[in-house]
């Protein structure tokens, strides 16, 4: 059989897990805190017909012959990786006090656990044993409690006035009114209308954060490729400090995703798929020639 054929068979392979890419982008173009995903390619191993070789020297030490390069025949393409993409989504402004979005680097961090893990009177977390997740998506909420969550109920983590160590940020039922200040923190005012500090909501940032895994729900969990581990209130980060990125209180960052550029690959993934059809097609005409010279 041809080699062309499995060529083109392994770029429609290819191309098709790049529409399937690009269609996810793009469904999720109005998705908080989305990070779009790229597709790269290489190739595949090579078949050698003939190696390389050096200049051949006569006996008197002079090149009686040049040197030789290799031939070979490519066998294909693969998906050399498929990456995230964490740069910066645009911001929406919504004026909700529980809406927050990052301006540069940095991300949310979640909790959920049992209540051996999660203290319900001082509201600590041991973030050793809960599971944590990771998001950019800042759209949170107040549950029964008074504590900030996500939507799926997820704990916003931060560290509680008053304590030393990471935790839940509870706002009393009593508050009259609550902000959410550039650095984190989230200040309310009383029943007697005296302000007062509920605690500060810290961040995560990672050396390298597209070696997060992503788990849905706008969430991402880790990995140890993505840098060090978060184990304790030392790990956490204020927000506008070592790196991070300011927080911004009453908008939220959009995906990352650019419709006209996820328009223009998903038509070059098209045409790239047609044209490898047309290899497979060619050399099935090929071979139906050979088939027919038997006649």
């Amino acid at each position: 059989m041809l080699r062309s054929m499995y060529s083109g068979i392994s770029g429609m392979k290819g191309f098709q897990t790049k529409l399937d890419t690009i269609g996810n982008n793009i469904a999720n173009v109005n998705t908080y805190g989305f990070k779009k995903g790229r597709v790269t390619f290489q190739d595949m191993m090579s078949q050698t017909m003939s190696g390389a070789q050096g200049p051949t020297v006569g006996a008197g030490g002079d090149n009686v012959r040049g040197g030789l390069n290799p031939s070979q025949v490519g066998l294909g393409s693969q998906v050399g990786s498929i990456d995230t993409i964490h740069t910066q989504g645009n911001r929406q402004t919504t004026n909700r006090p529980l809406d927050l979005s990052l301006e540069g680097d940095g991300m949310f961090i979640l909790a959920e656990g049992g209540t051996e893990e999660i203290d319900p009177e001082v509201q600590t977390i041991n973030l050793q044993n809960v599971n944590t997740s990771f998001t950019r998506a800042g759209n949170f909420y107040l549950d029964s409690d008074g504590a900030i969550v996500n939507n799926e109920g997820k704990y916003l983590v931060g560290q509680p006035e008053g304590e030393e160590s990471a935790g839940i940020i509870t706002i009393p039922d009593t508050a009259q009114s609550f902000s959410i200040q550039t650095d984190g923190s989230v200040n309310y005012v009383d029943e007697n209308g005296d302000p007062q500090m509920a605690g500060q909501v810290r961040l995560a940032n990672f050396s390298n954060p597209s070696g997060l895994e992503k788990i849905g729900g706008n969430s991402f969990q880790y990995t140890e490729n993505a840098g060090a581990a978060i184990e304790g209130l030392d790990d956490l980060l204020v927000a506008g400090q070592d790196g991070t990125g300011q927080m911004v209180s009453g908008a939220l960052e959009m995906s990352n995703v650019d419709l006209a550029e996820s328009f223009t690959e998903m038509i070059t993934a098209q045409r790239g798929f047609q044209a490898n059809t047309r290899i497979i097609t060619t050399s099935d005409e090929i071979l139906q020639e050979l088939v027919n010279l038997k006649r």
